[in-house]
């Protein structure tokens, strides 16, 4: 500090007050003198008070000339610096500062002293194809477009930052409410649109960190404004994903003064079927096309300031929270929307970990993301092949033998039997069918053949049951004096069938065939156009069965019962119950096979159960049936003559049964 300076300011006290330069005798002591008191540094600078002395520092944009005598601040001229605004602006230069005026076409979103960046709101144009773009997507691209124009037009109306975003979320939330995204076109419009948004909102957020929240979309957007990029890292999160990446990769290789990362997730954003089955062809041609893709996560749109996303020099994690719990055997994919292919693809993305309830994906590329998960199809196994072919190979020849014995067996002749003989025709059918062609998917109206006569067949095959124990309910409450005519159960045990499958043809054409086999599609819950009359016909059963017990009971405590006939009537039930759980308890594990989470041993069960229905009707009404037995035995005697008669005999031995035409039953 030169003479002048310190004469002027009385830092030199007289020699009698004993204290240094910079402090004053008061009451006989030193005290510090502040000169930031009065106004010694001048315009556009600060003061700061030190003990014995100040310190004088200039406001920002402003500068202590070198050559200055007078220690004054002046005011630096950015302008002169032709890369302060660019080439797409016009500096202009004012006290303690400088703001950029952006040519026609440019804008700096508001922030006056950020490089221009080049605006095209052509982008939010809708596509010429108006008659395809749902309306409430068209509405909003005018929102943007209106929103992008006001930006370059100083007179026009502004809208914040804050604002743009409720009403972007606002326009999406009803957008996601009321459409279905049925094609790719759309799909991709959406998402485009949703990506394009962010990049004209996130500038203009005022706060380094705005979360917004509707019914159906959740954004999170942070925001830097400096003079040198930021460095670091940056996390965003919403209720269903988590994005990482570092401020560096935000930026880029050119920093106008401002930069942003946003995460967006869609909380309804359903695609249909179609497309979640629909992956790029470069993916395509390697997976089986057996495989059926879950959405397994919500679908996000990451978007960062950084123009040049397509090869980030560090890859992002994102990490994805699954809709559901997990899914045994289920692999999960880290897939992106593919807007040229308007389809998912897995390129540029690669899952890091996955569990039950995360998944962390890492890809070198930003834009809208997803976790899809997939199904692979239950893997037959040759032991399982080998029960279904011997099994039913089994069951068509004991079933052939019912159906011999049913039809010329006279001993037993009467209603049951005529019903037994019907349902070994059914199932007899229904096997060889089941046997030849269950497989033969490559022509699809031969497969919707196979699949229609499974359906009538084995449905006919419970509607004999149904009529059995419809019969032994009669017998017991009519006192055996009663019979079907055979018209009543032609109508019962073909046309209810028949009309349920012409009814289902009509309705859903597509339900019979699959992919794999020749059987009812599960979806829209077609495959209960079967189990729903099984179910009924298992419950009514079960009721008849229950009263004929019941009644049996009573007539067993009777004063005078006819035990002969009851014996008779208990045999029977006892048969038709062990049929019914037989057939019926196949379905039941049947049913739970074609859930999501069938076990393994369903599936054994299933098998074993549903391949071996002959073998176990021909036991049970052939072999365990004392008449029968003697026809065979007489038939085996004629056809070898050597043998003697008396080799055969019980402790009971009784002459063949004959019908009783009255009731029609067989009585012993």
């Amino acid at each position: 500090m030169d003479l002048k300076w310190a004469l002027l300011l009385g830092l030199f006290l007289p020699s009698c007050s004993g204290c240094a330069i910079g402090y004053k005798f008061v009451k006989r002591k030193c005290v510090d003198v502040d000169e930031c008191l009065s106004s010694v540094c001048g315009a556009h600078s600060s003061c700061i008070n030190t003990p014995g002395s100040f310190n004088c520092t200039c406001s920002p944009g402003f500068h202590q000339h070198e050559n200055s005598t007078s220690g004054l601040c002046e005011d630096i001229n950015e302008c002169s610096d032709p890369d302060v605004c660019g080439t797409n602006a016009d500096c202009f230069n004012h006290p303690g500062g400088y703001s950029c005026k952006c040519h026609q076409g440019y804008s700096n979103y508001g922030n006056n002293q950020s490089k221009c960046i080049e605006m095209d709101c052509d982008q939010f144009k809708p596509e010429s194809d108006v008659d395809h773009t749902p309306e409430k997507l068209k509405h909003l691209m005018s929102l943007l477009k209106s929103s992008c124009e006001s930006l370059n037009d100083p007179h026009g109306e502004q809208v914040t930052g804050e604002g743009l975003l409720k009403n972007l979320c606002s326009a999406s939330n009803e957008l996601l409410s009321d459409e279905n995204m049925a094609d790719g076109k759309t799909m991709s419009h959406f998402l485009d649109a949703m990506e394009n948004s962010m990049r004209l909102i996130g500038p203009q957020l005022k706060e380094s960190l705005t979360r917004m929240e509707t019914n159906n979309t959740f954004a999170e957007v942070a925001v830097m404004r400096s003079q040198a990029p930021p460095s670091g890292g940056v996390t965003l999160s919403t209720d269903s994903a988590l994005f990482n990446t570092s401020w560096e990769t935000v930026v880029g290789k050119s920093y106008p003064g401002f930069a942003f990362a946003a995460l967006v997730s869609y909380k309804e954003l359903n695609p249909s079927s179609d497309l979640l089955q629909k992956m790029s062809r470069e993916e395509s041609d390697d997976k089986e096309k057996s495989v059926t893709y879950q959405l397994s996560s919500k679908v996000v749109t990451a978007v960062v300031s950084n123009a040049e996303t397509k090869q980030l020099p560090e890859p992002v994690m994102l990490v994805f929270t699954h809709v559901e719990g997990e899914s045994g055997g289920a692999a999960y994919s880290c897939v992106y929307w593919d807007e040229a292919e308007r389809a998912w693809s897995e390129r540029g993305c690669e899952r890091a970990w996955s569990n039950g309830t995360h998944t962390a994906c890492s890809c070198s590329h930003l834009s809208s993301f997803a976790v899809l998960m997939a199904l692979y199809p239950v893997q037959e196994k040759l032991e399982l092949e080998l029960i279904t072919r011997v099994g039913l190979a089994l069951s068509l020849v004991c079933l052939f033998f019912c159906i011999l014995t049913f039809k010329f067996c006279r001993s037993i002749q009467g209603t049951r039997t005529s019903i037994h003989l019907h349902l070994s025709i059914c199932l007899f059918i229904a096997d060889f069918v089941f046997l030849c062609w269950i497989t033969s998917t490559q022509n699809k109206v031969g497969c919707a053949i196979v699949a229609a006569l499974l359906h009538f067949f084995f449905l006919s095959a419970f509607g004999w049951m149904l009529l059995e124990g419809v019969q032994l309910y009669r017998m017991v409450v009519l006192v055996f004096h009663t019979t079907f005519k055979h018209l009543y159960m032609y109508l019962v045990g073909y046309g209810l069938p028949l009309l349920v499958v012409i009814c289902c043809a009509i309705a859903f054409p597509k339900g019979y065939g699959t992919k794999d086999h020749c059987w009812l599609s599960l979806e829209n819950g077609f495959i209960l156009s079967f189990f729903a009359p099984v179910c009924i016909i298992t419950i009514l059963n079960c009721f008849f069965f229950i009263i004929t017990v019941w009644k049996l009971a009573k007539k067993f405590s009777s004063l005078n019962p006819d035990l002969s006939s009851l014996k008779k009537i208990r045999s029977f039930t006892v048969t038709a119950v062990a049929q019914l759980c037989i057939l019926g308890g196949t379905w039941i594990f049947g049913f739970f096979l074609f859930q999501e989470k069938g076990t393994e041993v369903m599936l054994y069960l299933f098998t074993i159960f549903s391949s071996l229905q002959g073998v176990f009707i021909f036991i049970m009404h052939c072999l365990l049936s004392k008449p029968v037995r003697t026809e065979y035995y007489n038939l085996f005697l004629r056809m070898c003559p050597h043998k003697k008669k008396g080799e055969y005999s019980t402790s009971n031995s009784q002459k063949p049964l004959r019908s009783d035409d009255s009731t029609g039953e067989s009585r012993i």
